[in-house]
């Protein structure tokens, strides 16, 4: 079996060990194809579900089965990132094109109204999207934003430098160890995020941020869920950014997560929180 093939092998692996039943499908757009698995509740409020950068839809496993039984759920690889989603169209330059690829998506499934969550990477997409389509959003959580409200940690970088540059399976379980101080609690994860040392990717986007009077006009109710250990930047810095350049965001810390254990290990805590924002 070629890299390729285990890599989409690891990766409908964890899909399959999702508790709600999904259909993936493959949405056109002037970027490329958008693979989005859309399930649960057929007429809940569309959710749309950004995740970090390398991690792909599939990284909602511990999370869906919590926010299923009242929305519709869109899981979404990202543009560019690694995944089902073929960028083999427009290039993508800045957020300018990553707003306007979820534009194309959003009109494809017929999305205005929906909540949008969003990881890291993923939240960061999310953030610049509700500022350049508020009308289009319900409700915006933000898990872990990454260079949203304060910039990333330069010992986080140098960590991650190694993987990025010339990643292996050893470096990715080494990179995830060090952040989150352990291994994956699930071996069908883990098996993942080591497959991803091998999948391709065609860009993603340098992300910088968001200028504070944009952030002050931002109209879409918000979100901003920390976690209280992430060696991604200081969650106390960007708690106090996050409340200062958001005006009436809810700003809460995730007792005992780490950026990369945020949506999949112990999850109880930010499903509770997810599900009682997106419900208010």
């Amino acid at each position: 079996m070629d890299d390729t093939a285990a890599f989409f092998e690891a990766y409908d692996a964890v899909l399959r060990r999702w508790p709600v039943q999904t259909h993936g499908v493959d949405v056109p757009t002037p970027y490329g194809s958008t693979r989005v698995h859309i399930g649960g509740r057929e007429d809940g409020v569309p959710l749309v579900l950004l995740p970090g950068g390398g991690t792909t839809s599939a990284a909602w496993f511990a999370n869906v089965g919590a926010l299923a039984p009242a929305h519709r759920i869109h899981a979404v690889d990202l543009m560019g990132d690694i995944g089902r989603s073929v960028h083999d169209g427009v290039p993508l330059r800045g957020a300018a094109d990553l707003t306007a690829w979820l534009d194309a998506l959003f009109d494809e499934l017929n999305l205005d109204g929906a909540h949008l969550c969003g990881h890291s990477y993923g939240a960061w997409i999310a953030l610049n999207y509700a500022l350049h389509a508020p009308h289009r959003l319900g409700r915006l959580a933000l898990l872990d934003p990454v260079n949203c409200f304060t910039g990333m940690s330069p010992r986080y970088l140098a960590h991650a430098l190694p993987m990025l540059l010339k990643p292996t399976a050893g470096r990715v379980r080494a990179f995830h160890r060090w952040e989150t101080g352990r291994d994956p609690e699930d071996p069908v994860w883990q098996a993942f995020l080591e497959s991803t040392a091998t999948a391709r990717r065609s860009k993603v986007v340098a992300m910088r941020r968001p200028e504070a009077r944009a952030l002050a006009a931002c109209a879409v109710p918000t979100a901003v869920l920390l976690a209280e250990h992430s060696r991604a930047h200081d969650p106390r810095r960007a708690a106090a950014a996050a409340r200062r350049l958001l005006p009436g965001a809810s700003v809460v810390t995730v007792p005992g997560a780490s950026h990369h254990s945020l949506p999949t290990e112990r999850p109880a805590e930010l499903n509770r929180l997810l599900t009682e924002f997106l419900a208010l």
